[in-house]
């Protein structure tokens, strides 16, 4: 199965299933987030499940670890593959939400996302080494027990040195002739597979493509 899950970040529940079903053969799964769960709910998550692929809901909790849990629970009926978490919000979080999680869903903890770099880690307090920020989330997430962690393709592979049986989502993944957007710590997706990414998250260029299932095919020829 391919390791490209398309992010389908829009509120437009017609318009996710839309690109959805025309890119079906060419992914793994699909990525749903707080923009497209805010507008449709678990209901449309229930009608995106339809169509037969994984689903990864990318939700980021962060609170304290009995809300996390409580959060986690009311996924349950929906049973997605993946779910996320922040590394941030520290292991008893982390251990609960893992608790909480379905029996086959892996949870994945956010340890840096790929719209920050190191001025931004400087603005709210931390030392301004993106690198040293992943690897020190990166045990966290491994000592709390979860699946593995999100992280950018730049610290990918010495992530999964330190952790050789975790899973590995990458996000801000970009073809080499792609637009970064609003990511500023891109890799493309043969490097982040490379480099030890389980998974690829890509986004823009195949949702915003003028043929979303040639661009998913095309990036596929690349792996």
């Amino acid at each position: 199965m391919s390791p490209i899950y398309v992010a389908l970040d829009t509120p437009d529940l017609d318009r996710a299933r839309a690109i959805a079903q025309r890119v079906r053969n060419h992914v793994g799964g699909i990525k749903l987030g707080l923009e497209f769960f805010m507008a449709n709910g678990r209901a449309g998550v229930h009608e995106m499940a339809e169509i037969g692929l994984p689903i990864f809901l990318d939700l980021k909790f962060h609170d304290i670890p009995n809300t996390v849990a409580k959060a986690v629970q009311a996924l349950r009926p929906l049973e997605p593959a993946i779910i996320t978490i922040h590394a941030a919000g520290g292991r008893a979080m982390m251990e609960d939400a893992k608790a909480a999680a379905p029996q086959g869903t892996k949870v994945v903890a956010v340890t840096m996302l790929t719209s920050l770099d190191g001025g931004d880690l400087t603005s709210i307090g931390l030392k301004p080494d993106p690198h040293e920020q992943v690897l020190r989330l990166t045990e966290l997430a491994r000592s709390a027990g979860v699946d593995g962690i999100v992280c950018s393709g730049e610290e990918v592979a010495a992530a999964h040195k330190a952790w050789h049986d975790g899973f590995f989502v990458v996000p801000g993944v970009r073809p080499p002739d792609g637009a970064s957007g609003d990511q500023k710590r891109v890799v493309s997706p043969r490097q982040a597979l490379d480099a030890g990414a389980s998974i690829l998250v890509v986004g823009r260029p195949i949702t915003q493509a003028d043929d979303p299932d040639q661009a998913a095919r095309a990036i596929g020829a690349t792996l």
